[in-house]
């Protein structure tokens, strides 16, 4: 499975220059998933009742699953959206034929409010696409080893971000080591530039394999860098060093 990691700019209050942004640099790309920064149509943002689209009727939503059927590919990111008077930091999953899962962020950043704003997610989700089971998970997530972890389950972890510049030692660090407590392949996508209050990011957009080992690096610029997941190597390896048998049983709740 060929995955690219769409890096850019999401600027506030800028929806269509966003879209038009990940179009672009998807372009010519050849991938079986695309994998967008965290509300990366918006900007992220905790104002939700400013930003937040209905759930039945999202605009973005509809534009995922457009450019899923354009490029035959998978295409995953967040929105903040509105469902039954509450509102959600939601990670879609569209595929091709027009069918979406999704998953409502569990970690919500309270260090700037999120969730005075958003409504937490419960439960997690895999989903299996071209032979790779996937658990999308976004930004804070990371932090949270018992909420990412299921190891012997899933093939990819998949973060979307806007992880701040201040913080990001914690994610060139936190990601590779999912990978290995997981043996499995994860990818996160942050965003770069300055969000309405001057926060900067960085980016630093990265792929790490089963070893936590990086296999792509997005530096700090603008970007779109492809990587291979291949879970008939994950299996092989699991067979061979099986760790994830010996894991602890871990009772989300």
């Amino acid at each position: 499975m060929k995955v690219a990691l769409l890096q850019f700019d999401t600027l506030a209050e800028h929806r269509e220059e966003n879209l038009a942004t990940a179009e672009r640099l998807l372009g010519g790309v050849e991938c079986d998933l695309a994998l967008l920064p965290e509300m990366f149509a918006t900007g992220y943002r905790i104002d939700a009742e400013a930003i937040a689209e209905p759930a039945t009727n999202s605009k973005t939503l509809g534009w995922m699953q457009k450019v899923a059927a354009q490029k035959d590919c998978a295409v995953v990111g967040t929105v903040a959206v509105e469902e039954r008077g509450a509102y959600y930091n939601r990670m879609y999953v569209c595929l091709p034929d027009g069918s979406h899962f999704h998953y409502d962020k569990h970690h919500l950043f309270t260090f700037a409010g999120e969730d005075k704003h958003f409504a937490a997610g419960t439960e997690r989700i895999i989903v299996e696409w071209r032979g790779v089971n996937i658990l999308p998970l976004v930004c804070y997530d990371l932090r949270f080893a018992a909420w990412s972890y299921l190891a012997g389950e899933v093939d990819v972890i998949l973060y979307s971000a806007a992880w701040a510049a201040s913080r990001i030692g914690a994610w060139d660090k936190l990601l590779p080591a999912r990978a290995i407590e997981n043996q499995a392949w994860v990818v996160g996508v942050n965003r770069i530039g300055c969000d309405p209050k001057g926060t900067p990011h960085c980016g630093h957009s990265a792929a790490y394999n089963y070893f936590g080992e990086s296999v792509a690096s997005c530096g700090e610029g603008e970007c779109c860098k492809v990587v291979d997941i291949a879970p008939e190597q994950i299996a092989a390896y699991r067979e061979k060093f099986r760790a994830w048998q010996d894991a602890d049983k871990i009772e989300i709740k």
